[in-house]
């Protein structure tokens, strides 16, 4: 027993979570996916989950084949750049395109998509 607890005790992976939002702004499925279907490659990765009205991919991975610096570095290979997001960030995205008056652009995308292309 003593024998089955200490291999247990070593295969223990040290599984963590990273939180980044995106530029550019994730605005829909296609967003979603392209960073999922990039982003499992990366060694350790064990689950990418995107969520659009926050801003936010969860990245849960293991610490002793990646880290924070080169999971973020690993989004320019697809066009993205990530930062990661602090706790007192809140729910809701600013849209990255200030003129366009809308606080959420994720919600309102397709209504002020004319104005980004201008």
């Amino acid at each position: 027993m003593m024998i089955a607890l200490v291999a247990v005790a070593a295969s223990a992976k040290d599984i963590k979570t990273l939180v980044v939002t995106t530029q550019p702004v994730m605005h829909c499925n296609s967003c979603e996916e392209k960073i999922k279907n990039n982003l499992r490659f990366e060694k350790g990765i064990k689950s990418i989950e995107t969520d659009i009205p926050n801003q936010a991919v969860t990245i849960t991975y293991d610490a002793d084949k990646n880290n924070p610096e080169k999971i973020m570095k690993a989004f320019g290979k697809f066009g993205y750049t990530a930062s990661e997001k602090t706790a007192d960030e809140k729910g809701t995205a600013t849209c990255e395109h200030k003129d366009c008056g809308h606080k959420d652009c994720s919600e309102n995308h397709k209504q002020c998509e004319g104005e980004h292309k201008k």
